[in-house]
């Protein structure tokens, strides 16, 4: 571990006139290391659960995209616990094809994406994303891995049932949702006879096909019990 880029990792983050929070240390992050957007997934149980923090509407955007899909880098920095990195996002289709495509549209070129780990927890991961092309240099990769060491205990701070819920085994693809979304695939399912796995892959294609953040789709079909 590099103790002094550590510790000024947490002066940085400690100098945000909010105080010390989860959004705090993701601009600190940010503008330490010259990331274009940033974006915090957190995992319930060892299930994709909630956005934690985006620095703004694109990283919105691609932490959605890749909930919705279930696929991309913050999917497989926490799957295999390790660093993922991509310096071309253009060239990245058959590694990640439906995710690639939202960062297109969001103009990002490239991403590092790393484990949010306390001890053998792993609790979620967090996206660096850039708008040009190239890989983070040795020196902001030990940077970024003090930063994620500082957002994962203040993802607990807000988020303390990371801790509280039983652990279960990661599974390939999505892996959960907020509760809007399966009382929306619920009520989905019984309107035109589907089984509640159907009806979430129809909100999820409809997502997609829409460019909309999938809690979008779920609030619409609650309210008028369709996906039109």
């Amino acid at each position: 571990m590099d103790d002094d880029g550590h510790i000024d990792a947490w002066r940085r983050t400690s100098d945000a006139e909010d105080g010390v929070t989860l959004a705090a240390a993701a601009r600190a992050c940010a503008a330490d290391l010259g990331i274009d957007s940033l974006g915090v997934s957190l995992v319930v149980a060892g299930e994709l659960r909630v956005m934690g923090h985006a620095t703004d509407e694109r990283a919105r955007l691609l932490e959605d995209a890749q909930l919705t899909t279930g696929e991309g880098p913050c999917t497989d920095a926490y799957v295999q616990r390790t660093l993922i990195e991509e310096a071309d996002l253009h060239r990245a289709f058959g590694r990640w094809p439906a995710f690639t495509q939202t960062a297109g549209e969001q103009e990002m070129r490239s991403v590092t994406a790393l484990p949010l780990t306390i001890g053998h927890l792993c609790i979620g991961a967090v996206d660096l994303y850039r708008t040009a092309p190239g890989l983070l240099t040795a020196r902001h990769k030990s940077r970024a891995g003090s930063y994620a060491r500082i957002l994962a205990l203040l993802a607990l701070d807000e988020y303390p049932h990371l801790l509280t819920t039983e652990y279960r085994l990661t599974r390939p693809g999505p892996q959960g949702y907020p509760p809007s979304v399966h009382m929306a695939a619920g009520v989905l399912a019984e309107m035109n006879h589907l089984s509640p796995d159907d009806a979430l892959a129809r909100m999820r294609a409809h997502a997609f096909r829409h460019g909309q953040p999938l809690h979008q789709t779920a609030d619409h079909v609650l309210a008028h019990h369709t996906l039109d």
